[in-house]
């Protein structure tokens, strides 16, 4: 018997990070009772554990999803630059951002979409992705338990993250985003022991971070989430972990580390289509990342409003040419949101990357010198133009 109550659906959404879930919840919310959507995802979004810092723009999460203090660690008021030598350059503007508890904000969104109608399993493997001669789309899916069988939905969402596996090897979608645009090495421990503001980031910058950084995000005023990303053509020498662990020893002797997590997270920004053949990408599938920062959450939710009103018009359009229309406007759409911006910080990445430790130094010393209430964007802005002037832009990433 199956667990599904159709065998058929307007939308089926993969994967249930951020994208996905607001993905589904937009569409759900915006079409009532008129069309059928399905979300799966391989594990419920909130029993284990999330490799993110969680940390987010209190202005900017609030325009996408009305904020519940359950969800929320703490609020963030500032953020320490931290260079080599350890000088602090310090930004503060107060509550201006939040550490979430990522479990319990994803089981937020998830009774969200539950309430606006969307059908959601989050113990169903999709298996296999394959187009049909009238341009729909079979998936077969695994559900935990259970027997596999194939359900047909007219449009998809890959939500899956980066490297998109599940729409590899389809030719009608050669050349679509697939979320590997660049991929980067990252690794954090959940510790405690280590000194730190509750209400700052702080992030770490020079050549013990090659082309990435290091960070420390307040958790619940006793453990922190300590880790670092590199770039992805760093010649790294050990493994991440052991590099972590080295790091945490040298800076931090007391710590205690509890829990080690890595992977590769998405770091990049493309101009590849985001959709084909009914066929729709979001999040980190489709490259939806500040290259700069890092940052991805909110990225991922506006990047699923943006993709669920696109499947709703895709879906209403009366033609083909209609349809080819409105994929090829999903990346325009992106891009005047947020994809521009991105891609110019994407350009000049490799410049980033080149701002030495003595410039850092430099310009963090200075500014380490001042008071907190004059350690203003204005004071930020001019301080570090005179010391290194790319260097304005990798600081603005992390506080707009």
């Amino acid at each position: 018997m199956s667990v599904f109550k159709f065998q058929a659906y307007d939308l089926v959404v993969c994967g249930a990070g951020p994208a996905g879930l607001m993905t589904a919840y937009t569409f759900a919310k915006m079409v009532g009772n008129s069309k059928k959507v399905l979300l799966l995802d391989k594990k419920e979004p909130w029993k284990e554990p999330i490799f993110c810092a969680e940390a987010v723009s209190t202005d900017r999460l609030s325009k996408l999803w009305p904020i519940d203090r359950s969800w929320v660690r703490g609020d963030i008021s500032g953020i320490y630059f931290t260079s080599r030598k350890r000088y602090r350059a310090e930004f503060y503007s107060k509550n201006c951002g939040m550490i979430l508890d990522r479990p319990k904000f994803h089981h937020s969104i998830a009774d969200g979409c539950l309430n606006v109608g969307a059908e959601c399993h989050f113990d169903t493997v999709v298996k296999k992705l394959s187009r049909n001669a009238d341009g729909s789309w079979n998936l077969e899916v695994q559900p935990k338990g259970g027997e596999g069988e194939t359900i047909c939905a007219k449009a998809v969402v890959d939500a899956t993250g980066p490297g998109s596996r599940l729409t590899r090897g389809i030719e009608c979608l050669e050349g679509i985003e697939s979320g590997d645009t660049d991929l980067e090495p990252a690794i954090f421990a959940v510790a405690e022991g280590i000194e730190h503001s509750r209400e700052h980031i702080e992030l770490f910058f020079g050549s013990d971070f090659p082309d990435g950084y290091g960070w420390i995000f307040p958790r619940d005023g006793v453990e922190v989430n300590i880790g670092f990303v590199l770039g992805k053509n760093v010649n790294r020498e050990g493994t991440l972990r052991q590099r972590l662990l080295d790091f945490i020893a040298k800076d931090y002797p007391q710590a205690k580390v509890k829990a080690v997590y890595g992977g590769m997270i998405a770091c990049g920004q493309s101009t590849r289509p985001m959709a084909m053949c009914g066929l729709f990408k979001a999040g980190d599938a489709a490259s939806c990342m500040n290259p700069i920062s890092r940052s991805g959450i909110v990225e991922a939710l506006l990047c699923g409003t943006i993709v669920a009103s696109s499947v709703n018009e895709w879906l209403d359009a009366k033609s083909e040419s209609e349809r080819e229309c409105v994929e090829r406007s999903v990346l325009d759409r992106w891009m005047k949101a947020l994809g521009k911006s991105h891609l110019q910080l994407q350009r000049a990445k490799a410049g980033f990357n080149s701002i030495t430790d003595e410039q850092f130094d430099r310009a963090a010393e200075k500014l380490s010198k001042l008071p907190r209430e004059k350690q203003t964007l204005f004071r930020i802005f001019f301080t570090v133009l005179r010391t290194c002037p790319s260097l304005i832009w990798k600081m603005r990433s992390f506080i707009c």
